[in-house]
């Protein structure tokens, strides 16, 4: 029997650990490695230059991987529901391979594009490489619920067997037994557009900090497990000026277009750490930002809603302000507070931010200062952030804005004192904000505290050359920890709470549970001990964390 393969590239741009490709490959007479491309989408999209260049990028260095095995990526322009059907016919398919999606809207579309191959005669080939864990698997030992505490997430991976291991990288001896046939017109019918047939302008356009493709991922790989031997003795480097820079080993954006597998990635750390430690197992504590990765894509996976606050059972109802003129003003980085503006020009010029950066312009927008809804802040990063896909995107904005996953409310990011701690000589700001480089270290987090002289003397006249502070920040922050400790507290009198045990969970929408009135408990916690303490930093603080791991102890257990 003739089989037609085609492999269908999406999120996974790589040939390494790709079993959908390999299965495209066993036994067929031709293949055809596909990435469908819609223009008008290009020109719709709240998605930034930065995050298409990375996008084509990867498509060219997948086709020159390709080339070498003689065959070809083809890049075909429309819809995949009218386009299969076409290329069904023209290639006589009798095979169509694709990665598992494990969100809402990919499962939906997969579910369409398989029965349509049905109708076909075309047999559909799916298998799950991007994520580590079958996340149903997950669901099912959560009394088919998702965990929505890290914390009972990393219990539950704890007792599942290890990830599978990946797949080597298909080799020519493979691809020499089944035959690609390249059109003299290939680049013609089938190229990777550019930048400007997508129709960004490009004039003035800055090189890519980040470059796409899975080389620059390989590549950044060996370097990153070169500068990891620390994990092995558990060291975490301290966050520190250098950190807020892009880094030549930084990999978020690689695993989020899938040009790293994120298994390859748990395989080399895993095995690094036993090689050090004298195979010694490694503690899940290793992988954490892979584990919130495949836990924010467990909570996300059954819930259409995820990106929203309409219609989303996991997501505390807080009424927000709407404000355009402000939303603008952090989107743009005017908020006339250096530190903030300085990420936020970042992430506009470069695709990418420090992770506690992102906590801090998080924290700023919602319940920190602006008291604008999560929402807003998210459709930014889809814009700009080059790692950012739905699942991970919406769940850390919920995350930080105290809208889901158990998140201390009261302690709020101050867009001054964090970043001087960060970065005290303020070399990060005069980077991204030039206007404020002759500013003293002294002043440069809050130049409006400057003597006129002062600011003179920098060519930068706060209001004039520089925006004002756009909000008091302690003013602000003590209105919106009260605003939301009124929220959490009308929910914990939801469906009546026991008060005797004053259980961390309540049911909402088919016993779908948050995590809310522990942040209340938890924020009466922080006042009384900060008034019966008012000198004793020490012992408040020390009667913060007893209390935070005992009420951790009730969710872990529930």
């Amino acid at each position: 029997m003739v089989v037609n393969s085609v492999h269908w590239f999406r999120k996974g741009l790589r040939l390494h650990d790709n079993p959908a490709l390999q299965e495209a490959l066993n036994g067929a007479s031709s293949l055809r490695c596909v990435y469908i491309l819609d223009p008008w989408f290009a020109g719709a999209a709240n998605v930034g230059i930065n995050r298409w260049r990375f996008l084509l990028e990867a498509l060219e260095d997948l086709d020159n991987s390709l080339k070498k095995l003689n065959s070809r990526l083809f890049v075909v322009r429309g819809q995949p529901t009218d386009v299969f059907p076409r290329l069904f016919k023209e290639w006589k398919v009798t095979r169509l391979t694709f990665e598992y999606d494990p969100e809402p809207y990919g499962k939906e579309r997969d579910g369409a594009i398989i029965k349509m191959a049905q109708e076909f005669g075309v047999e559909t080939i799916v298998r799950n490489s991007h994520t580590l864990y079958n996340l149903d698997r997950i669901i099912e030992m959560n009394n088919n619920s998702p965990p929505l505490t890290f914390k009972r997430f990393q219990t539950i991976v704890s007792r599942l067997e290890l990830p599978r291991r990946p797949l080597l990288p298909i080799t020519q001896q493979q691809m020499d037994k089944c035959h690609t046939k390249i059109a003299d017109n290939h680049d013609q019918l089938y190229s990777i557009p550019s930048l400007e047939e997508l129709g960004f302008r490009t004039e003035g356009l800055p090189p890519a900090v980040w470059r796409g493709g899975e080389s620059e991922a390989l590549d950044r790989l060996n370097k990153h497990l070169d500068k990891k031997v620390w994990v092995a003795n558990f060291e975490h480097s301290r966050v520190n000026t250098c950190s807020l820079y892009a880094s030549p080993t930084g990999l978020s954006p690689y695993l989020r277009f899938g040009c790293l597998s994120c298994r390859v990635l748990y395989y080399n750390l895993r095995e690094l750490y036993m090689k050090l430690r004298k195979h010694c197992s490694p503690p899940l504590s290793l992988f954490g930002q892979l584990l919130w990765r495949e836990f924010f894509y467990t909570a996300a996976t059954n819930n259409p809603n995820f990106d929203r606050m309409e219609g989303n059972p996991i997501c505390v109802q807080i009424p927000w302000d709407q404000n355009p003129e402000a939303l603008a003003k952090w989107a743009e980085g005017r908020t006339g507070f250096p530190w903030i503006d300085a990420i936020m020009t970042q992430l506009r010029e470069e695709g990418w931010i420090h992770h506690l950066a992102r906590h801090a312009v998080a924290c700023f927008l919602t319940r920190g200062d602006l008291w604008i809804s999560w929402e807003s802040g998210m459709k930014v990063f889809e814009e700009l952030l080059l790692d950012a896909d739905w699942s991970v995107n919406a769940g850390s904005w919920m995350w930080l804005s105290c809208s889901a996953f158990f998140q201390q409310f009261f302690h709020c990011y101050c867009p001054v004192g964090f970043g001087r701690r960060t970065d005290p000589s303020g070399d990060y700001i005069r980077r991204y904000i030039p206007i404020l480089k002759d500013y003293p270290n002294r002043y440069i987090y809050e130049p409006w505290n400057a003597p006129e002289s002062v600011q003179k003397a920098a060519n930068c006249v706060v209001g004039v050359d520089y925006p004002k502070p756009m909000i008091n920040h302690a003013e602000g922050s003590r209105l919106n920890i009260e605003r939301m400790k009124q929220v959490y507290q009308q929910l914990s009198h939801y469906r009546g709470l026991s008060k005797s045990t004053n259980k961390a969970k309540l049911y909402i929408h088919h016993s779908i549970h948050v995590t809310v009135s522990v942040q209340c408990c938890l924020y009466h916690v922080h006042t009384h001990s900060h008034i019966a303490h008012k000198h004793d930093h020490k012992r408040e603080k020390k009667l913060q964390i007893l209390t935070v791991k005992k009420l951790e102890q009730i969710l872990f257990y529930i």
